[in-house]
């Protein structure tokens, strides 16, 4: 009986959430290592169904980093990198958008229809403008060409708008369109920041490979529950947000700064961290709010 009353309180302590949350619009990115476990994302995918079942509109925006890799290994085209972003050219553009477009995203949306729920994909290079990114390099001051990798200028949301009022779980690739009419790379994270504060999404969530923001890298009972705006300065500038973290904090402020009234950033390892962060008091992650 003890068993069956503690899932009972489980549901209830959801229940103020939910009602919370009901018809309000939650980006959710993910990528990186767990795309390499089908058990890992499929969770994802199931809470993600689930959040639409109770009356949430989820939108998800997905990477393929490694898949992208080994196809370009195969098709014998070294990868390269400049500052974390994968140098583009024609050859690998092409690789690109088969492996998101055709392979990964059919994919996903597959599971999230075996867990019941309606999803469909959306090429991103049908609602995603761009223009061509280029960069300076802080050493030499030099400026810096990833080929077709696009910025994004701005998001058709309409055929999201579409989906989303017929309960449909819209899954995009992050691809863009540029003035030129060719396709470009996208930053997963920018891809899923540029979506979340044109639709004016309550929530963007990123799922990483790590709890969330951690004041010591190396213990996890140091994570940050809560990160004010007002508090990121001084954690940049102590070295707290570095690395691979500091552009998604950035992309984080710039959402909340534009309206998203919460971002958060949860360890997509844990079975179920994105219903835990949403849907419990504690909450499992970093939340950045204004």
């Amino acid at each position: 009986m003890e068993k069956f009353i503690e899932k009972a309180a489980v549901l209830i302590e959801a229940l103020p959430f939910i009602q919370q949350f009901r018809g309000e619009t939650v980006v959710v990115k993910f990528g990186g290592s767990i795309m390499e476990s089908e058990d890992g994302y499929s969770r994802i995918l199931q809470d993600i169904a689930f959040m639409e079942c109770v009356g949430l509109r989820p939108v998800v925006v997905h990477g393929g980093g490694k898949s992208i890799s080994r196809a370009m290994k195969e098709a014998e085209i070294q990868p390269h990198f400049v500052r974390g972003l994968r140098v583009t050219d024609e050859a690998t553009i092409r690789v690109v958008e088969q492996v998101l477009n055709h392979e990964v995203n059919p994919h996903l949306v597959k599971i999230v229809q075996q867990y019941k729920g309606k999803a469909r994909g959306i090429h991103g290079e049908d609602i995603l403008h761009v223009e061509q990114l280029i960069g300076t390099d802080p050493e030499t001051g030099q400026s810096v060409d990833w080929g077709y990798v696009g910025k994004v200028q701005s998001v058709d949301i309409e055929p999201v708008l579409a989906y989303l009022r017929s309960d449909i779980i819209p899954v995009i690739t992050p691809l863009g369109r540029g003035p030129d009419n060719k396709l470009y790379n996208i930053n997963a994270d920018d891809a899923a920041t540029a979506i979340a504060c044109a639709l004016n999404a309550r929530k963007l969530v990123f799922l990483t490979d790590v709890p969330g923001l951690l004041r010591d890298p190396e213990d996890r009972s140091t994570l940050i529950s809560t990160l004010h705006l007002s508090e990121v300065d001084e954690l940049i500038e102590r070295g707290v947000i570095s690395g691979g973290m500091l552009p998604k904090i950035e992309g984080m402020i710039g959402a909340v700064k534009a309206g998203i009234k919460k971002a958060h950033i949860i360890d997509s390892s844990m079975p179920h961290s994105l219903l835990l962060e949403l849907f419990t008091n504690e909450g499992v992650g970093t939340e950045i709010i204004e």
